[in-house]
């Protein structure tokens, strides 16, 4: 993607800033329910020290709520209205005969003028890495990044699954240098630590980003026993625990290399878990849903000897990253980035405001598994709308018919009690700032009525569910 904004450098006061390195670890579908520090069944001792140890956000959310979008927005530093990704392919998902309207258009991968996070880092003088799952164009090293291992387009592990040999895609080369069953995110693990000590006096920006725990859903036989009565599946739960020990070993290459005070780590995932895969009560729903567990997702921020231990009740958003790793970075950029810095939360100087958080999703995505997905009915995880927090509150609009869904959050963490026609100030208070925000960023709502959507044919579909 080509750079067209001017990257100023700045020298912060003091030496504590001075060119951290910045490893972003981007787990893929893993819910806020899915780590030991949130829910002690699964066995994540090395997420578990960084949450211990770093600043872990109890409302961090991911700016879409599946792969593709959520990623954009973070790379982009923009919202999902301003770039045009709002799904993973096409935005007609699920039956034609129960869609209602005509969705928006999707775009599939980020527009070439946008300035990615690692096009604006490496221009202000960081080694780049990628590793792992891209999704959102189909070359990293035209993105910013001057190594990548087994990036492209694909949203899952293809060409032969999480095991080798792999016969086709990214990472079908590595299949004649490794042994047989050996996991993909091994040789991740391989190459960051070689990178890391090929450039431990150079400030890198060192993207981890894992197809762990995306499906298909393939036990990792060294920690499936480790599961047994638990109520846990235990394949997806194991895939977990491979994931944590992988970034283990990460982490313990920067200590090995004497970097661990001068890196700032950041941990969260792209989305919220599978619902039926593992449901993530006291949140309702999981990926593809705007409910809670749809984009509520697990993140942590850690710089030992900088940013001081502890829980952060602020709404944030994984959109932020963006501007808080060009403030870390020294590096001023003049392009448009729609999240914030979290510096002040991470160091506490600075002001801090507090922002609303908004969703916007012009599409259909279709259900998983019907009623276990816990979202907006058994026929869709997503129908086209928006949705807003801000405080307490929290607001879902849906364009086919115009309904709105009020809730307080601190006492309907699940989302189950409308309370829209019961308190209506407070519903259009929100419904304003929505369509202001809408506005604003030219979020694009469907009107147009689906020729071929069919009202009996969705209600009898809807009658098998009850």
């Amino acid at each position: 993607m080509r750079l067209r904004i001017l990257i100023l450098f700045i020298s912060l006061i003091g030496g504590v800033f001075a060119r951290p390195n910045i490893l972003y670890i981007n787990a893929d579908d893993l819910g806020v329910m899915d780590v030991g520090y949130n829910n002690s069944k699964f066995r994540t001792p090395h997420l578990d020290r960084l949450a211990a140890e770093g600043l872990v956000f109890e409302n961090g959310y991911a700016p879409a709520a599946n792969c593709a979008p959520s990623r954009a927005c973070v790379h982009s530093g923009q919202w999902g209205a301003r770039h045009g990704v709002y799904t993973v392919g096409s935005s007609n998902r699920g039956d034609v005969a129960h869609r209602k309207l005509i969705p928006i258009q999707n775009r599939i991968h980020l527009p070439a003028k946008v300035v990615t996070i690692a096009e604006a880092l490496q221009a202000g003088g960081y080694r780049t890495i990628h590793l792992g799952k891209y999704h959102i164009g189909e070359d990293p090293l035209k993105d910013g990044f001057e190594v990548n291992i087994g990036g492209d387009y694909t949203g899952g592990p293809k060409g032969g699954g999480y095991f080798s040999p792999w016969d086709d895609g990214s990472m079908k080369k590595w299949s004649d240098t490794v042994p047989a069953k050996t996991h993909r995110i091994d040789i991740y693990v391989k190459e960051a630590i070689r990178f890391i000590e090929a450039h431990c006096e150079e400030p890198m920006f060192i993207h981890f980003s894992p197809y762990l725990v995306h499906g298909p859903i393939t036990p990792v036989p060294d920690y499936v026993g480790d599961y047994q009565g638990t109520w846990l599946d235990t394949a997806y739960a194991s895939m977990v625990e491979k994931l944590d020990d992988a970034i283990g070993h990460v982490l313990q290459a920067l200590e090995a290399n004497g970097l661990t005070e001068k890196t700032l780590v950041v941990f969260c995932s792209d989305n919220g878990g599978i619902a039926a895969v593992n449901a993530q009560t006291p949140w309702r729903a999981g990926k593809g849903s705007y409910y809670e567990g749809g984009v509520r997702e697990p993140m942590l921020i850690s710089w030992p000897g900088t940013i001081k231990p502890g829980r952060c009740e602020e709404l944030v958003n994984a959109l932020d990253f963006y501007p808080t790793f060009l403030e870390v970075a020294g590096i001023e950029s003049l392009s448009k980035l729609d999240g914030v810095s979290l510096m002040p939360l991470m160091t506490g100087v600075g002001d801090w405001k507090a922002m609303p958080q908004f969703w916007h999703f012009p599409i259909y995505l279709q259900a998983y598994n019907g009623l276990k997905d816990e979202a907006c009915d058994p026929l869709f995880r997503t129908r086209p709308g928006s949705a807003v927090r801000v405080g307490q509150w929290k607001l879902h609009e849906y364009f086919e018919d115009g309904s709105l869904e009020l809730y307080d959050l601190s006492l309907d963490r699940g989302e189950r009690h409308n309370l829209a026609q019961a308190l209506p100030e407070k519903t259009a208070k929100l419904k304003r700032l929505l369509d202001d925000w809408r506005e604003r960023v030219g979020a694009p709502i469907p009107t147009e009525p689906n020729p071929n959507y069919d009202q009996m044919l969705e209600a009898q579909a809807l009658v098998k569910f009850e």
